[in-house]
């Protein structure tokens, strides 16, 4: 091996020690905040299932009408998602999300008490004394001892099967999407490399010059996806809408139907005798419409908060689709 090879090497190996040592610094906070934000995500997810489990069919396709009358073009992947996931095992799905939650209590329970442990009685947690590396080994021998590693491996199988499914629902539904996203991304990456590259290469240190074409072309990929799927929002929002609001009228149609209730004969009993669902269906559909074009095609706040999962998921699931087609 020649001197230069063995320098470069050597320097490769200081850089990855170096960052080894700033990652080690974030493992008690990262580790901390999952501790205190995955308990409520996972009680978010339970009140929203028991809640809709609980409905009745015809007021569950209004509840579901609604929703994508008003917010389907803000999150199109998400819900083409889950109705992909409903055709590539949906019950299997759910059972593997229930057993992997099993898991997670257990964890959860078991580094509650952890971290309440003080056996050498001086009154500080014997995790508040460790430093990050003995932290970190700590908590792993802690969710190895405790998981049940054979009822995690098939609830992951099950979630990565069923995911598998869903990818390629999404890759054939949004295929023009990907295309347009990858399309800009790239075209746009060739004049800032060409442009911006020299003088970024004088800015960031000599040491650091090949993460340039790199953070440049996650950049510009995000502001081709940013663009493609702005339109997509609206070609989604325009055409959920429509869908939601027919649902929605024929739900209620029919809800009225089986109670009875005709409002003097103005409701029948059938929906396709009459263009009653036709007319509060489009009704609905422009007002839907409108309401996403007001905001934006984007949640504010404050409803952006209870909405987060739906965004953080809207947003990793695009992302995905597309770089998977990179």
């Amino acid at each position: 091996m020649t001197d230069s090879k063995k320098d470069e090497k050597q320097n490769l190996q200081e850089e990855l020690g170096n960052a080894a040592e700033k990652l080690e610094k974030f493992v008690k906070p990262i580790f901390n905040a999952i501790v205190i934000v995955l308990p409520f995500l996972i009680k978010y997810v339970q009140v929203l299932y028991t809640f809709y489990s609980k409905l009745p069919d015809d007021i569950a396709a209004m509840l579901i009408g609604l929703i994508f009358c008003f917010f389907g073009g803000l999150y199109p992947t998400l819900f083409a998602a889950l109705q992909a996931a409903r055709l590539s095992g949906w019950d299997s799905l759910v059972g593997a999300l229930k057993n992997l939650n099993q898991e997670i209590q257990v964890i959860l329970e078991a580094d509650k008490k952890d971290s309440l442990k003080d056996e050498d009685g001086d009154g500080i947690a014997d995790v508040n004394e460790l430093d990050s590396k003995e932290f970190f080994e700590r908590k792993t021998k802690l969710v190895l001892t405790k998981i049940n590693p054979t009822k995690v491996d098939d609830a992951l199988s099950t979630i990565y099967k069923v995911w598998l499914g869903v990818a390629a629902a999404l890759a054939i539904k949004f295929a023009r999407t990907i295309s347009l996203a990858l399309s800009l991304a790239d075209a746009i990456n060739k004049p800032v490399m060409k442009y911006a590259g020299p003088f970024l290469e004088k800015a960031v240190p000599k040491e650091y010059s090949r993460w340039i074409p790199v953070v440049v072309a996650w950049i510009t990929k995000s502001i081709g996806m940013s663009i493609a799927w702005y339109i997509q929002t609206i070609i989604s929002a325009f055409t959920s809408a429509i869908q939601g609001g027919l649902m929605t009228a024929r739900a209620m149609l029919k809800f009225c139907a089986k109670r009875g209730i005709k409002l003097g004969g103005f409701i029948p009993e059938d929906h396709n005798e009459t263009l009653i669902d036709e007319t509060i269906g489009y009704t609905l559909a422009a007002l839907g419409f409108f309401f996403q074009f007001k905001v934006g095609f984007d949640i504010t706040f404050p409803f952006n908060i209870p909405l987060m999962p739906f965004e953080m998921a809207e947003t990793w699931l695009r992302w995905q689709i597309t770089s998977d087609d990179d």
